[in-house]
C-alpha cells in the first residue's frame, strides 16, 4: 500500500522523494535483480509504498493524479534506474488504468483502480497477437455471445506483466472481421479464470528480469460485467487511449535511460587515463559525448512539449508518436556510443551500461515499432497538408491558409 505521508506532498517534494528512491534503492538493487533474474519483492514493495503505481490514477480513486507533464518528469527520474523496474508497473499506470478510467463503467473504475493504485492488483494489456501487432484492427481473438456473458478464444503474445497479472484487459473481436476496428471489444478477464494459460519465453534479449508472456484463452467464460464500458465495439478506442499515454511514458523512459548511461560513461572516461591524460580529454571522445548530450536534450524537450500539449488540449497523438520514435532511436544511439567509449568494459564484466544497451533496444519496438511510426507520421503529414496546407499538431499561428510574407 501507499505510504500515507505521500498524499499531502506537493509535486516537487514528491519528485525529490522519487529521486531519493532511485538513488538509494533502485540503482543499488540492480545487481541483486540481475543475479535473481527477477525484480526483488522488496523493490516491488518500495515501488508501491512510494506511490509509483498511482501516479496517473485520480485522487478520488486512490491515486496521486499527477498531470502528464508531471508524470513525464517522474518517469525521467525513476528510469535513471533500470527500465525493467518500470516494466513491472507500466501496464498499471498507462495502458490499463487509462483504458479503464476513460472507457470503464463506474463499477469497473471503483472496483479496480484503487487496488491498482495501491500496487495490490496488477493488470496486463492483452492486445498483441502472433499475426496482429501494429495492425491491431486485424486481431483474431474472438468473444462469442452466450446467455449472461461471453466465451473468449484466442492467443496473445509479447504481453508485459501477463504472468503476474491479477486481471488481463483482453481485446477480442465481437463483430465480423470486415468490421475492422469497429468490431473490437475489451474484456476484464481474471488471469486465474478457467481456460487462461500464460507462458514465459525461454529467452529474452533485454528486459530479462521482467519477461513478456504468451496467453492462451480457450473457452474462457466471463460475465457481461467483464465487458469494458458495458457495450461491445468500443475496444479499439480504449486501446488507443492507453497506448497514447504509454507511448509518452516510453519516450520519457528513453530520456531517463540515456541520462544514466551518459553519466556513467562520462564518469568512467574521467577516471581512465590513456596517452598520459584522462580519456575524457580526447577530442574524439568529447565529440561523442557532446553529440549524445545534444540528442538527449532534444528528446527531453520534445517529450516535455508533447506532455504539455497533452495537458492543455486534446491528445496530440502525432507529437506523441514523434517523441516515442525519436527518443527510442536516440536512446539506442546514445547506448551504442557509450558502449564504444567504455571499450573492454562495454562487453566484459558487470558495468550497467551494456545491460542498459540491451534493454533500451526493446523500446524501439514496444508501443509501436520505429518503422510503423515513420510510416504513420509520413501519412499524417501528406494527409494534413492535402487538407489545409499545414503539418499535424501544427505550431503555426494560422491554420488552413498560407503564411503571410
Amino acid at each position: 500500500m501507499i505510504d500515507p505521508d505521500v498524499f499531502p506532498l506537493g509535486f516537487e517534494e514528491y519528485l525529490k522523494r522519487v529521486a531519493t528512491l532511485t538513488d538509494e534503492v533502485l540503482i543499488p538493487a540492480e545487481p541483486e535483480m540481475v543475479a535473481a533474474g527477477a525484480v526483488p519483492e522488496h523493490v516491488m514493495r518500495a515501488l508501491a509504498h512510494n506511490g509509483l503505481f498511482a501516479v496517473s490514477i485520480p485522487r478520488h480513486l486512490g491515486g496521486l493524479e499527477w498531470s502528464m507533464t508531471e508524470q513525464v518528469r517522474l518517469t525521467m527520474e525513476f528510469t535513471r534506474a533500470s527500465c525493467v523496474y518500470r516494466s513491472r508497473f507500466s501496464t498499471v499506470i498507462g495502458l490499463c488504468s487509462q483504458a479503464i478510467l476513460d472507457h470503464g463503467t463506474d463499477e469497473q473504475r471503483e472496483g479496480l483502480l484503487p487496488k491498482m493504485a495501491a500496487g495490490e492488483h496488477i493488470t496486463a494489456f492483452a492486445l498483441t497477437e502472433p499475426e496482429a501487432g501494429s495492425d491491431a484492427a486485424s486481431l483474431t481473438t474472438t468473444a462469442r455471445r452466450v446467455d449472461g456473458g461471453w466465451v473468449i478464444d484466442g492467443r496473445k503474445r509479447y504481453i508485459t506483466n501477463a504472468h503476474w497479472a491479477d486481471d488481463l484487459v483482453v481485446f477480442a473481436r465481437t463483430g465480423e472481421a470486415a468490421d475492422g476496428a469497429r468490431g473490437v471489444s475489451a474484456f476484464l478477464v481474471p488471469r486465474a479464470a478457467d481456460g487462461v494459460t500464460t507462458r514465459l519465453p525461454t529467452r529474452m534479449n533485454g528486459h530479462a528480469e521482467a519477461p513478456v508472456a504468451e496467453i492462451e484463452l480457450t473457452g474462457v467464460r466471463v460475465n457481461d460485467s467483464a465487458l469494458l464500458g458495458g457495450s461491445p465495439g468500443t475496444g479499439f478506442a480504449a486501446a488507443l487511449r492507453g497506448i497514447n499515454h504509454a507511448r509518452l511514458h516510453v519516450a520519457a523512459t528513453c530520456v531517463g535511460q540515456a541520462t544514466r548511461m551518459l553519466e556513467e560513461t562520462a564518469e568512467h572516461l574521467l577516471g581512465r587515463r590513456q596517452f598520459g591524460a584522462p580519456l575524457a580529454d580526447l577530442g574524439a571522445v568529447q565529440a561523442d559525448l557532446g553529440a549524445c548530450f545534444a540528442e538527449l536534450e532534444a528528446g527531453r524537450a520534445l517529450t516535455m512539449e508533447a506532455a504539455r500539449a497533452f495537458d492543455s488540449a486534446t491528445v496530440p497523438r502525432h507529437r506523441i508518436a514523434a517523441a516515442k520514435l525519436f527518443c527510442s532511436e536516440m536512446a539506442s544511439r546514445v547506448a551504442d556510443r557509450c558502449v564504444q567509449l567504455l571499450g573492454g568494459e562495454g562487453i566484459v564484466g558487470d558495468h550497467p551500461v551494456p545491460r542498459m544497451w540491451r534493454d533500451v533496444r526493446a523500446l524501439r519496438i514496444y508501443e509501436g515499432s520505429s518503422p510503423v511510426h515513420e510510416r504513420n507520421l509520413g501519412r499524417a503529414v501528406t494527409r494534413q497538408v492535402l487538407r489545409d496546407g499545414t503539418l499535424p499538431d501544427t505550431y503555426r499561428a494560422t491554420r488552413g491558409q498560407a503564411a503571410s510574407g
